[in-house]
């Protein structure tokens, strides 16, 4: 699936994972977590790589064997490093009321594994996998 880095394109990347998910077997408590993790990351994408520009492209494959979901996130924004990205303490984000933050955080609390690839110049990937 291709699509631009428009915000309100990501009901069809929810709508096109959650289809998978639930092709590949998954309960929907599992695939409703595929879906808000792959959403963080394009979100992420939208944010953060593009800036909030809304017509850079977004790629997004699906991988399907064995007992492994993988959902691969491609775009050619900006990267970052996700070490940098330190897990909130969650008691102080609360009481300092702050929005936003916590994509990372979801995204590692909802799915098996999340990788992060960088080919500088290029391109970035996001891998997000889930086992049965």
């Amino acid at each position: 699936m291709k699509i631009l880095s428009h915000t309100k394109n990501l009901s069809l990347v929810r709508e096109f994972i959650s289809d998978a998910a639930q092709k590949f077997g998954f309960d929907e408590e599992t695939t409703n977590k595929i879906v808000l993790a792959t959403d963080e990351a394009c979100t992420n994408i939208i944010r953060h790589a593009y800036h909030n520009a809304d017509d850079k492209p977004i790629e997004l494959l699906i991988d399907m064997k064995n007992n492994t979901f993988e959902v691969m996130i491609i775009d050619y924004g900006e990267s970052f490093n996700p070490a940098n990205i330190k897990p909130p303490i969650l008691p102080d984000y609360i009481k300092h009321y702050n929005k936003g933050g916590l994509g990372m955080y979801l995204m590692r609390s909802l799915v098996d594994q999340v990788e992060y690839k960088v080919d500088p110049g290029k391109k970035n990937l996001v891998r997000l996998v889930k086992h049965k």
